[in-house]
């Protein structure tokens, strides 16, 4: 069965970095886009990033644009999420997710069918 389980999350201290993995089974990344979400407590949980199911388009949250990149390795069926000039409004827990094919705008959390458990980050010194 589709299984995506995250990695990576931990304490940092702003402008810190750390690098989530989302290591996924049941399906091959070539067939399917990939995202990573984060949901903070009491907010609603918001696009971070996308990878398509070539590796060869991404996109990012404004809020995140330039700081973080994600990648992929085929041969490890596992999504990365590097995050560098880490800040405080960055904590929260941040899910992968596998994008249903043709589900159009990429931000939208409706097209993604499958998600993680999610791993918790926190920016704080």
């Amino acid at each position: 069965q589709v299984q995506l389980v995250e990695s990576g999350g931990g304490l940092v201290q702003p402008g810190g970095s750390l690098r989530l993995s989302c290591v996924v089974s049941g399906f091959t990344l070539d067939g399917y886009a990939m995202g990573w979400f984060r949901q903070a407590p009491g907010k609603e949980r918001e696009a971070v990033s996308y990878i398509s199911s070539g590796g060869g388009i991404t996109h990012y949250g404004d809020s995140v644009e330039g700081r973080f990149t994600i990648s992929r390795d085929t041969a490890k069926n596992t999504v990365y999420l590097q995050m560098d000039s880490l800040k405080p409004e960055d904590t929260a827990v941040y899910y992968c997710a596998r994008r249903a094919p043709g589900s159009g705008y990429w931000a939208t959390r409706g097209g993604y069918d499958y998600w993680g458990q999610g791993t918790q980050v926190t920016v704080s010194s």
